[in-house]
C-alpha cells in the first residue's frame, strides 16, 4: 500500500457518520479574566455545511479553535465522536483540517511546497505530495502559481493555497475561518463548490463568515454575539449596529 493510500485509509477509518459529527456541550472558554464563549452548545454534522456567523469580536475564530483542539476550553466539552478534540498540545487531530484566518503559510516556500507540506507531515513521499498539491491548487485555478513563493502571491492567492492545503489531506472536518475574505465573488463562489464537494463526499465542514451569500449556500446556520449563541435576527443587527447602520 502506498503512503496516499494510507492517509486515505486512515481516514477512510474515521468517517463514519457518527465519528464525523463534531459536537460543542456547554463549552465556555475564559482567558485572563475575559469570557470569550459562554455556554456555547452546537453540532455540526457530517456531509453538511454550517455556517457560523456573527459581527467581528464575537468569537467565531475562538469557537473554530476550540472545536477543532486548537484551544481547550475553560469548562464543557468539544469532542468528534466520542473523542474530546483537545489532545493536551495546541495541536488539531489528524481528523481536522484548519484554513486559517490567517493562512499559517510558510512565506518563503513555494506554493506547491506549502500545499505538499501537509501531506508530507503525513508520511507521503515528496514526489506523491507534490502530484496531489498540484491538483489540490488546481482546484482553485492557481496550477500557474505553484512554482512561486507564497510572499510573492496576493492576498487572494495566499488564501487560495490555504485552502488547498486544508482539503489535499482529505481530512473527514474541515474548519474554515473566513476563507473567502479576500476573494472577488468568481472565486467565492469556486471556493462554496469546492467546500459543497467535500461536504457532498461525507465530510463535516465549518465556515466561519461574514458573508450572507455563504451563510445561504450552507445547510445549517448558527449565529454568535459576543461569544453567545444567539439568534440570526439579533446576529443582523449586532452586525449592522457595528458598521454603524443602526442607532
Amino acid at each position: 500500500m502506498n503512503s496516499r493510500r494510507s492517509v486515505n485509509a486512515q481516514n477512510a477509518g474515521a468517517s463514519s457518520i457518527s465519528s464525523n459529527t463534531l459536537t460543542m456541550e456547554g463549552v465556555g472558554l475564559d482567558v485572563h479574566g475575559v469570557m470569550l464563549l459562554d455556554d456555547v452548545s452546537m453540532r455540526f454534522e457530517a456531509g453538511r455545511m454550517t455556517a457560523v456567523s456573527g459581527p467581528s469580536g464575537s468569537g467565531k475564530t475562538t469557537l473554530l479553535s476550540v472545536a477543532g483542539g486548537l484551544l481547550k476550553p475553560t469548562r464543557g466539552t468539544a469532542s468528534l465522536g466520542s473523542t474530546l478534540t483537545w489532545q493536551g498540545t495546541g495541536d488539531p487531530p489528524p481528523q481536522v483540517a484548519f484554513v486559517l484566518q490567517v493562512y499559517g503559510l510558510v512565506p518563503v516556500l513555494s506554493a506547491r511546497e506549502n500545499v505538499a507540506l501537509a501531506l508530507r507531515a503525513r508520511g507521503v513521499s515528496l514526489d506523491e505530495a507534490e502530484e496531489h498539491a498540484d491538483e489540490a491548487l488546481g482546484r482553485f485555478d492557481l496550477t500557474h502559481v505553484g512554482a512561486r513563493q507564497v510572499e510573492e502571491l496576493s492576498g487572494g492567492q495566499m488564501q487560495r493555497v490555504a485552502l488547498s492545503r486544508a482539503l489535499v489531506v482529505q481530512a473527514p472536518v474541515v474548519l474554515a475561518d473566513e476563507p473567502t475574505s479576500e476573494l472577488d465573488e468568481g472565486n467565492r463562489d469556486r471556493v462554496l463548490s469546492e467546500l459543497r464537494r467535500e461536504a457532498d463526499l461525507g465530510r463535516t465542514v465549518v465556515i466561519a463568515t461574514h458573508d450572507p451569500v455563504i451563510v445561504q449556500a450552507c445547510d445549517v446556520h448558527h449565529a454568535l454575539d459576543e461569544g453567545r449563541v444567539t439568534t440570526f435576527e439579533e446576529t443582523l443587527a449586532a452586525t449592522r449596529q457595528a458598521r454603524g447602520t443602526l442607532p
